[in-house]
């Protein structure tokens, strides 16, 4: 296990897990939100994010946070390991406000810069549809790689 990567819905402990892991196996973590969001939360365009996932992943040795499925496919393809975490809304939603009040006015560390914490209906709508949506979606990106 050397190139990992973590995945899940909003809450469901990608980021904690990651520097977990990072810390048991000594290998870097790197957190897409902080690589893909840049201050007061401007997301980077897609040909942008090609290009420092590709950097990533021409390393030897990593472990990767974050959902951004648009580009899923090459991290699956060079990962060793995926961890999918599946937990239920309730864990994500808990988590996502104890998150928020934990870290109100501040910016995390697995986010981007001067990106901080903040919720929104968008949001919390995504992590509602995650298990309807997202998880078949991701359920069959998994098969197809297995293939």
């Amino acid at each position: 296990m050397n190139r990992i990567i973590v995945i899940g819905s909003s809450g469901s402990g990608k980021s904690t897990l990651s520097r977990k892991l990072s810390k048991s196996l000594d290998l870097p973590v790197y957190h897409l939100d902080a690589l893909f969001w840049k201050p007061n939360w401007v997301m980077t365009e897609p040909d942008e994010q090609k290009k420092i996932q590709k950097s990533l992943l021409e390393k030897s040795d990593w472990i990767i946070d974050g959902n951004y499925t648009g580009i899923l496919n090459e991290r699956l393809k060079t990962a060793d390991t995926v961890i999918f975490l599946d937990l239920p809304r309730r864990v994500c939603f808990y988590r996502v406000f104890k998150r928020l009040f934990k870290n109100i006015g501040k910016t995390r560390p697995d986010m981007g810069k001067d990106c901080k914490e903040r919720i929104s209906f968008t949001f919390l709508k995504y992590i509602w549809n995650y298990p309807k949506y997202r998880k078949p979606f991701l359920l069959k990106k998994f098969r197809e790689v297995e293939r």
